[in-house]
């Protein structure tokens, strides 16, 4: 089956949205938390979290154009803190749910069963309930002209994890804990099976 840009273009444009973010492959499902400099905390679902670098250790997501509000972005840009926090497989409904367009002064959490968690005094909610938590510093940002969007780079500053899914070598088996990906816009996937293969060298 052969879909020209031009087809592409002509489709209807839900039946255009779902096809074009389900090409890209199976994408990291998180919950991204804030919290305003006045107290209003905040989380969202995300599924552009992709892995930029190792040291410093720094995470970068997309968020869609500012013309409307952003309630992650802006609390970002204003306390400069935020947590990542993967989405298990107990929690795909709730988690969800907050991709909702509430108003900056309603907390998703209060919409929903996630609990917002604080460890270490960092200031942004963790979501208690996710098996995955990091705290992120903001960095810096770039502008995405093509599409009017905004890539946000932020640094690791703490990493709360389940010690089911560590490995002696350091690797994650996310599969330990059930953690979901999301494969285009609303279907989740959770992996049970896995191969982890040698670093590989010229033959």
């Amino acid at each position: 089956m052969h879909i020209t840009r031009e087809e592409i273009e002509a489709f209807p444009h839900l039946y255009k949205i779902n096809l074009m973010n389900s090409i890209s492959g199976y994408k990291s499902a998180n919950l991204i938390g804030t919290k305003s400099n006045t107290g209003t905390t905040n989380v969202a679902v995300f599924s552009s979290v992709v892995h930029y670098g190792s040291n410093p250790p720094i995470l970068g997501f997309v968020v869609r154009p500012t013309t409307v509000v952003r309630n992650t972005y802006n609390n970002i840009k204003e306390t400069g803190s935020y947590t990542i926090n993967a989405i298990s497989k107990d929690i795909i409904e709730e988690a969800h749910h907050t991709s909702a367009k509430y108003s900056a002064e309603i907390s998703e959490f209060d919409k929903t069963n996630l609990t917002p968690e604080y460890k270490n005094n960092f200031y942004a909610p963790f979501v208690k309930e996710s098996p995955l938590q990091l705290g992120m510093k903001y960095l810096e940002e770039y502008y995405i002209k093509a599409n009017d969007t905004i890539l946000v780079l932020g640094e690791v500053v703490d990493l709360y994890i389940e010690e089911t899914m560590l490995s002696e070598d350091g690797f994650l088996n996310l599969s330990k804990e059930n953690i979901a990906a999301i494969n285009g816009l609303d279907s989740y996937v959770v992996g049970n099976d896995f191969k982890r293969l040698s670093y590989q060298r010229p033959k």
